[in-house]
């Protein structure tokens, strides 16, 4: 098994579409949120009367990254206002929360370990001298309550337990001292054992449950691999044997477990929750680099290229809590919703929708995934995930040109200021590799050796044939490399500016309604597709000016709606025979589509 270590700030910076989708997020809800929105902006973090447990944090993991790789002065000295008052908050004894001592056996600790995950994230970005020694305080503070038994993990601490280890492996690597390892213990110890859990996986319920929550789950794919050196003990591979199981009962055509909050089997009706995808893909980020093994990097890219901008508005001003495969409205539900346990709101484009979490924890998707782009073995290079980047690395300066996803092309310029070993992924839907135009015989990954002062451009490009796949109910989807594809919807927007809750709604973070303006009810009448490429204006996940379609001969049938719905297409097509002709349509990649058919039968 191969282990790397991941870049900070001060080595990768985003190039290209990478950095204009960064941009956007900067421009967006993310990059405003603690001016638009009470609980950041007045939060009991730094002295408000507003929440104070997830959401500052949860902010700040995807705010921090985001302003440090764009170099933006304003975000990050806004970022350095909330660590500068969870500092001057923290407590003599090295409590870190805005909790009163005697609160503290009722409040649950998960935002100690999130907190603690955030300061290692400033710290990497940063530098902040201050950071070790807080960090320090806050967790052997945290380690003598547990082991005094004045608190212990309950709820969702207990079911995010391995959570914690990010702080403790940094303390670690530091610090020589007993008390960290027997935290390390006491964490797994009463934390949840999901392996034990899976029969409870096996059919959805319209219940809430911490087992089968769908964050709880993204979370837990990584617990093995954060905290197996810790505890001193083997890694298995525990995740591979999960994600197995997850997706054979509640797979998405996307690399998602569906989750309405809770685990809702394989319908492609039912959602998914936009916290869940930033979790998964941070999992598969750190599953990556702790393993080496390429798989975990494909399915990044999957969740990366589909889930994650499926479920945002263009400009980041909006997102949804919960996306669904199938999903031809975004209308509120007059009575009962779909979904097993959300309310009707909660597949909306707004600010809060159905829940705030999301609002907070979704800004952490592309910042932590643009640290994915390259990783480290001592001084050797891996090119992990291609996307459009600069590397400034001890051992060289690495620039790699690409408009991947949607091409195939990749072009790196290399100094070397050292001898190193550079090795570029290669995924497995590659066909046809060719190195500086010369074809490549051997499977796997490339390799290419370098001396000091050594300067060389690199060129690599592969092939990629769009295909079927299969899904449950006899029904495909079109996938093309990392890319999944739709049948696209055309939509209106209905716009509501309102208050609730003393959370104010309005112009550009207002809530919308997406409503259905175009046929639907398709099937796929054959099995091959035309690639077109194309031209976008302004960020490369554009509902209107998608970079790449594929074309398809497809048929109407009479696919029906579900029962009880009229914004809902039936689970499985009412009947699968064509009362159309055959036209030709075009497929745009999931992240695109923000109404689309997904999961669709071939006649």
């Amino acid at each position: 098994m191969k282990k790397y270590n991941m870049f900070t700030t001060k080595e990768i910076k985003p190039l290209g579409w990478l950095k204009r989708q960064l941009e956007i997020q900067a421009e967006g809800l993310s990059g405003n949120l603690d001016k638009v929105w009470r609980d950041v902006r007045d939060s009991a973090w730094i002295g408000g009367n507003a929440e104070g447990w997830e959401r500052v944090p949860y902010w700040l993991d995807g705010f921090i990254p985001l302003a440090y790789l764009l170099e933006n002065e304003d975000m990050i000295k806004r970022a350095k206002k909330y660590i500068d008052a969870i500092l001057d908050f923290q407590q003599e004894d090295g409590w870190i929360c805005p909790c009163r001592k005697e609160e503290i056996e009722t409040y649950d600790t998960w935002a100690v370990l999130l907190i603690s995950k955030v300061l290692v994230v400033y710290y990497e970005c940063a530098s902040d001298e201050r950071i070790p020694l807080a960090l320090y305080k806050a967790m052997k503070n945290y380690y003598e309550l547990l082991a005094q038994k004045k608190i212990k993990l309950f709820n969702w601490g207990k079911f995010r337990w391995f959570e914690g280890f990010i702080a403790v492996n940094f303390l670690k690597a530091r610090y020589h001292e007993d008390w960290i390892d027997k935290l390390a213990l006491i964490l797994k110890e009463q934390g949840t054992h999901y392996e034990q859990l899976t029969e409870r996986w096996v059919r959805p319920l319209n219940q809430w449950t911490y087992e089968t929550h769908i964050v709880n789950l993204a979370m837990m794919l990584k617990s093995e691999a954060v905290s197996c050196d810790a505890l001193g003990e083997g890694y298995f591979d525990l995740a591979e044997k999960l994600c197995r199981f997850l997706d054979q009962y509640n797979g998405t055509p996307v690399g998602l477990f569906t989750g309405d909050e809770c685990l809702s089997g394989i319908s492609p009706i039912q959602g998914t929750e936009l916290c869940a995808v930033v979790e998964q893909m941070y999992s598969y980020e750190l599953l990556y680099a702790y393993t080496g093994d390429n798989k975990w990097a494909e399915r990044l890219e999957v969740l990366a290229f589909n889930a994650l901008p499926a479920s945002i508005s263009d400009d980041m001003w909006t997102h949804q809590y919960l996306q669904m495969s199938n999903q031809i409205s975004c209308e509120r539900f007059p009575g009962r919703p779909v979904f097993r346990t959300n309310g009707s709101e909660a597949h909306l484009f707004g600010l809060e929708p159905n829940y705030g979490c999301c609002t907070a924890n979704f800004n952490q998707g592309w910042p932590k995934f643009t640290l994915s782009a390259f990783m480290r073995d001592g001084d050797n290079i891996i090119s992990a995930v291609p996307v459009p980047s600069i590397l400034n690395a001890d051992a060289a300066d690495i620039t790699l040109t690409t408009e991947y996803p949607f091409k195939n092309t990749f072009c790196y310029k290399i100094k070397a200021k050292k001898d190193f070993q550079f090795t570029v992924r290669i995924p497995s839907f590659a066909e046809n590799v060719k190195v500086d135009e010369q074809e490549m015989k051997t499977g796997g990954n490339l390799m290419f050796t370098f001396r000091a002062g050594e300067e060389r451009t690199i060129t690599v490009a592969y092939e990629i044939t769009p295909r079927c796949i299969e899904r449950p109910y006899d029904l495909k989807s079109v996938q093309y490399g990392s890319l999944i594809f739709s049948l696209p919807i055309a939509y209106e927007k209905v716009m509501h500016e309102y208050e609730r809750d003393g959370v104010e709604r309005k112009f550009p973070y207002c809530d919308y309604e997406y409503v259905c303006a175009s046929d639907w009810n398709y099937a796929l009448a054959g099995d091959s597709f035309t690639v077109v490429e194309k031209q976008t204006k302004d960020g490369v996940f554009s509902s209107e000016e998608p970079p790449l379609v594929l074309m398809a001969e497809m048929k109407k049938i009479d696919w029906g709606y579900e029962d009880g719905f009229e914004t809902v297409c039936a689970k499985v097509p009412e009947s699968r025979l064509a009362i159309g002709e055959t036209e030709i349509k075009a497929l745009y990649p999931y992240g695109c589509a923000k109404l689309r058919i997904t999961e669709m039968p071939l006649i």
